[in-house]
């Protein structure tokens, strides 16, 4: 036979999706597994929400709807960036796909040409860099370290850019890392961007989830200039805990979201027309479920961050936003642990998993060696067993 695609044979498994598969055969075995590895909410889809959904099947709402989504789904996400955002766009530049990943990807198939340079900062959530290799680009990481917050630079995103540097990839808050983005730090960002003649994808599907009081700022919302070279990308996957519902937007000026629609209506057509009723229900229906479901996971943060650093050989920083902590684990390196020496994070990953039962994900799939991102879209009774197991694994 042929050989297959080259590309498509570059392409790496997803490292968080590839944990949590393990941890599922593991519990499936009769293991008792807690997994910190996926990341989505564990809370349920409000009833309102999935009440739209039957009531969309009883209408008979169960034929292809159009590329880019049906109409009042469009206004519906045109309008929730609007009240949250203050960002204007017509409900024709909102483009609806199968997920924020799905139209991360669309982004990207509509603005790079083969060779092009697309930035990623890292720690990056882990399809970035795959998804811009699966189109022809070049992936260009620049590494945040943790004495900085996780956070680049405008002198490390200026200094990264060449001739054919075509983007910026922008995930704020930061899927891995939790960090935020402040509004004077965007900024320095967009003026590097709009001299230096860059799109940006502003993935800012982690918008709701905030802490500490801390108010957000849409990179869209940064002036005309800097709209209109963004990709806005959002969904309702975190806010909603719709994660199985397959739903994400993006909002572009109207030639890229024409472009994107276009290469929508080729691939895969629009989204599942039931979970696109449930989400008009989403974004225009009560809000109040979202505030409740943030408190939680800023309780369930402060206990994991607080604990986390009174166990030896490990540490960590408290994330501004999202549900995820990066613990550090340079300390453990060259040590002994599950019978396994460990010379890095998946080392360590495999090693808690096997010993201690607890499946976490090794940062090295996420552009930075020796951290482990944990979630906290669990329960406080998980996060305190799954923390009891590390000081335990660590003590052995």
């Amino acid at each position: 036979m042929k050989e297959l695609s080259k590309i498509a044979l570059k392409v790496n498994p997803s490292t968080t999706l590839a944990i949590d598969s393990l941890a599922k055969q593991m519990r499936a075995a009769g293991q008792n597994v807690i997994g910190f590895g996926a990341g989505e909410p564990d809370f349920e889809t409000p009833p309102n929400i999935r009440d739209a959904a039957v009531e969309a099947i009883r209408r008979g709402k169960t034929k292809y709807t159009p590329a880019a989504g049906i109409i009042e789904l469009r206004k519906a996400a045109a309008e929730r960036l609007r009240a949250d955002c203050g960002v204007d766009y017509d409900h024709t530049q909102i483009v609806v796909a199968s997920g924020a990943k799905h139209n991360v990807y669309a982004a990207l198939a509509a603005i790079l040409n083969p060779g092009d340079e697309v930035i990623v900062p890292a720690p990056y959530w882990v399809s970035y860099c795959e998804m811009v290799s699966m189109l022809g680009g070049v992936p260009v990481p620049v590494l945040a370290q943790e004495s900085c917050q996780f956070k680049i630079t405008a002198e490390q995103l200026d200094v990264a850019i060449t001739p054919r540097t075509k983007a910026l990839i922008l995930n704020n808050p930061s899927n891995p890392t939790g960090m935020f983005y402040t509004r004077a730090e965007l900024e320095a960002l967009a003026d590097v961007c709009v001299q230096r003649d860059l799109y940006v994808i502003a993935d800012e599907i982690y918008y709701k989830l905030l802490y500490d009081g801390r108010e957000f700022t849409s990179f869209a919302a940064l002036g005309e200039d800097v709209k209109e070279r963004t990709i806005l990308v959002n969904g309702v996957s975190k806010s909603y805990a719709m994660t199985g519902w397959r739903i994400g937007y993006a909002a572009a000026n109207a030639e890229i979201s024409r472009v994107m629609g276009n290469y929508l209506s080729h691939s895969t057509g629009a989204p599942s027309t039931i979970s696109q009723w449930a989400a008009v229900e989403a974004l225009s229906g009560p809000q109040d479920t979202i505030e409740e479901m943030r408190r939680v996971f800023e309780e369930r943060r402060n206990y994991l961050v607080e604990r986390m650093n009174a166990i030896d050989g490990v540490s960590c920083i408290m994330p501004d936003g999202a549900f995820y902590v990066m613990m550090n684990m340079e300390r453990l390196v060259g040590r002994t642990l599950g019978g396994r020496v460990i010379g890095n994070d998946d080392d360590f990953a495999v090693a808690f998993l096997e010993k201690a039962l607890v499946a976490v994900v090794p940062c090295s799939g996420f552009g930075i060696r020796n951290f482990i991102r944990w979630t906290y879209a669990t329960s406080m009774e998980n996060i305190r067993e799954g923390l009891d197991r590390l000081e335990r694994f660590l003590g052995e």
